[in-house]
């Protein structure tokens, strides 16, 4: 008799058990659960995007301000730094073009 009744009871808890599962599990993938959770995912994501954006533009500016330093861009206003004063004064090399072609070249004649 008390086996009975044990496997009955344990058949019962069982199957409350198992009804729950269920009923949480179709409660979760109801189409307004997947909804909810799917906004919530692109909230998420993109407060997670913005904070990348916010670390990058710092980046950037820190970065920025190094090669200002190391190119010697911050100065007063008319005045240049050494070596852009020495390169601007260095006489540059004259660039002549030669036409190596009388006629310019057509690609019509090519066929």
């Amino acid at each position: 008799m008390f086996r009975r009744l044990f496997w009955f009871f344990s058949g019962a808890a069982a199957g409350v058990w198992a009804t729950t599962k269920v009923n949480r599990a179709v409660r979760r993938l109801s189409p307004d659960s997947l909804a909810a959770t799917a906004a919530d995912k692109a909230l998420e994501t993109g407060a997670r995007l913005r904070l990348f954006a916010q670390d990058v533009r710092a980046g950037m500016t820190e970065r920025e301000i190094e090669l200002k330093d190391a190119l010697g861009l911050e100065t007063a206003e008319g005045e240049l730094p050494e070596q852009r004063r020495a390169a601007l004064d260095a006489p540059r090399p004259r660039t002549t073009y030669k036409q190596s072609h009388k006629q310019s070249y057509n690609r019509k004649d090519d066929h």
